[in-house]
């Protein structure tokens, strides 16, 4: 694998000889989205994009329709886009992913913010509140569809949300925002920019928020498996012109919260977490091209309030290096390196330490064949080196480290031809692969040993010998300006290989010994097909009233290997995943007034109870969400928001369910 990456960098090096330098360093959206009179990517390619034009089946969300939904949380903000599915599990948590294979501590889905990923290694899952930005310094929210490894990075197996903030150099935004409503609902939040000149910037932003666990509706959850969702958070955004054509940002951020969390399909949990990260970004626009160089580090302190409690600490440290450059006027290339270092203790019962490192070697080429067709092809190979050092349980199974001496070596890959035959018209095949890599609670971070009754021990344990989970994914997208609405197709054909389990301590994966406990472990558990359509529809009705409309169709099929009970081993996605979710929605803005209304639809599906684990049928159900405001001349807003206003309480998953909420905010821009 070290020998692949080298010759990538000698392919790469003399790539560089005849390279054409590719711009500047900080991307100034606001003037590209004049430019275009539309929001445009640069993440894809590297280079400005519509998002129809970009190699990635892509949505944006702008600032604008962040601030319209009144939506008090991005897991709400991203249901609004189509085939997107959220499982609402109470007031604070939420799983995403895209086109179904949603789950509890969903895995399959890498965000990032600002080209740093977010989703925690520990479990391989994003808990939304852990994010540190605020709702309102995120100027645009890009919603990947598919894999995406190749072009987005290590794990982006079903998709990417790609949340990108405002930018200091270019955006100096000032807020400060309150907020009350039901349901004890109180939040607060406040961002302020400050220049020093034209060779400093800095944004600084802060907020917390606090609301009651939506009610029980039966026995489940005890009293101690439920707490009130609260959060705090911070974050620190700064740009420093060391050069004329290089610049240096830092980003740091903290957060803290606590909420309910599902865990291994049912079972719910008071959660803690505690994250920090920092990150340095070194930019410089060189004879050899657009040079990158990034680092950064994020911890994790997650302590789960379940059983004996589970208190994990994880680490990781990413170092990657980046070229972008043109040949020509008609190919732009990007070459990069990365390397990876995870960590997690083990737990509940500690003495371990599981640990992977990650070297990455990844390159696109974007040809401009000519005005009409573009051609984008993207490779990334990880070597992935898996490794545990400490001590074992007694009588444990697998109780030897050099079990865990393993490398896995898997390629991503993405390949598109776009064709926009008219002005109007954008036609789009594409293919993608990628992985998704186990986690480290998988591969061996959950170590623990119970009696269920006296004489007779279970050991519950990560499994070394996991292989990744891969998914290809094929489309065909066509994009149509009618002027006066704009329409979207998609046709997708997705298989997944090698799908991993969840727990469930009813389920004896390895029979006891005279030497050896019994255990549970995670399995590679399935095979799965899927094929979908999706249609999107926007358009304007009159003079600032406009209106949308989505619907996403999906039919899964799930192979199980054999001896595997799909239900009792939380895989069950053919029936999990609801065939058909959509969206109508309207927004209107006259003079100092705007308004907001959406209607989300998710048809029937079946869900894991929390009383028992068995799946029992979510009947279809639509969720309607709202917002008016009011924007004075001195910069003050007011503004009426809500969610689920359809119902005072509305069965979306066989967790909690999900409560009416109304709110009123005050917020003051300078």
């Amino acid at each position: 694998m070290k020998r692949q990456i080298l010759m990538a960098g000698v392919c790469a090096g003399l790539a560089l000889a005849a390279a054409t330098a590719a711009g500047a360093q900080s991307v100034d959206y606001g003037s590209l989205q004049q430019l275009f009179n539309e929001p445009v990517t640069t993440s894809a390619t590297g280079s400005p994009q519509r998002s129809t034009e970009a190699p990635a089946d892509m949505q944006i969300i702008s600032q604008d329709e962040i601030r319209r939904s009144g939506e008090t949380s991005l897991p709400g903000i991203l249901q609004r886009v189509a085939g997107i599915d959220v499982l609402n599990w109470g007031a604070g948590q939420s799983d995403v992913n895209v086109r179904g294979y949603d789950q509890a501590s969903s895995p399959r889905l890498l965000v990032l913010v600002n080209g740093r990923q977010v989703y925690l290694d520990h479990y391989g899952m994003t808990v939304w509140d852990t994010i540190p930005v605020q709702l309102d310094e995120i100027r645009q929210i890009e919603v990947v569809k598919g894999p995406s490894g190749a072009l987005f990075g290590f794990n982006a197996a079903s998709g990417v949300i790609n949340i990108i903030t405002y930018n200091p150099k270019f955006d100096p935004v000032n807020e400060a925002k309150i907020s009350g409503g039901l349901n004890g609902a109180a939040s607060g939040s406040m961002m302020t920019t400050i220049k020093l000149g034209d060779a400093f910037s800095m944004r600084l932003s802060g907020g917390g928020s606090s609301i009651q666990e939506w009610k029980n509706t039966g026995p489940l959850p005890t009293a101690s498996e439920r707490e009130n969702p609260a959060s705090a958070k911070a974050n620190l955004d700064a740009i420093a012109q060391l050069a004329p054509k290089t610049e240096l940002r830092i980003e740091g951020s903290w957060s803290n919260v606590q909420e309910d969390t599902v865990v291994n399909g049912y079972n719910v949990s008071v959660l803690k977490m505690v994250t920090q990260s920092e990150k340095a970004t070194l930019t410089s626009d060189t004879q050899f091209g657009l040079i990158q160089a990034q680092a950064y580090q994020n911890k994790l302190d997650a302590d789960y309030k379940i059983g004996p409690g589970l208190l994990w600490h994880n680490t990781i440290d990413v170092a990657s290096i980046q070229d972008l450059f043109k040949i020509g006027t008609a190919n732009t290339f990007r070459f990069s390196g990365e390397y990876r270092f995870n960590t997690l203790n083990t737990a509940p019962d500690a003495g371990g330490t599981v640990d992977y490192h990650v070297w990455s070697g990844a390159g696109m080429w974007n040809w401009a064949i000519n005005s009409k067709l573009t051609w984008t092809a993207a490779v990334r190979i990880d070597d992935l080196g898996l490794n545990r050092t400490g001590s074992f349980d007694p009588r444990i199974i697998l109780a030897n480290n050099a079990l865990w001496n393993r490398n896995l070596v898997e390629n991503s890959e993405n390949v598109t031809l776009a064709w926009r035959p008219t002005g109007a018209d954008t036609f789009r095949a594409s293919y993608g692969r990628a992985i998704e890599a186990p986690s480290l609670i998988e591969f061996g971070g959950i170590q623990y040993a119970y009696q269920p009754f006296p004489g007779f021990t279970i050991d519950i344990m990560g499994n070394p010998t996991l292989a990744p989970t891969v998914v290809t994914n094929y489309e065909l997208a066509y994009d149509h300006d009618f002027t006066i609405a704009k329409l979207g197709v998609r046709v997708f054909d997705q298989d997944w290989t090698n799908l991993i389990s969840q727990l469930n301590e009813t389920v004896i994966g390895v029979a006891p010994t005279l030497t050896t406990n019994a255990a549970m472990n995670y399995r590679n558990v399935a095979n799965s097909t899927e094929t979908g359509v999706e249609v999107t529809a926007t358009g304007k009705l009159a003079e600032g009233l406009h209106w949308r409309a989505d619907y996403t169709y999906t039919d899964v099929k799930d192979s199980y290997f054999a001896g595997i009970n799909p239900v009792l081993q939380r895989a069950a996605f053919q029936s999990t995943t609801p065939t058909g979710r959509g969206n109508v929605g309207f927004d209107w803005e006259k003079g100092p007034w705007e308004a907001d209304a959406n209607l989300h639809y998710v048809g029937a599906y079946q869900g894991y109870a929390i009383t028992n684990g068995n799946l029992m049928t979510v009947g279809a159900y639509a969720s309607l969400s709202a917002r008016l405001g009011y924007k004075m001349h001195n910069g003050i807003t007011f503004a009426l928001s809500g969610q689920n206003l359809g119902s005072s309480s509305q069965v979306q998953t066989r967790s909690l369910e999900a409560q009416r909420e109304v709110q009123f905010t005050i917020s003051k821009a300078w």
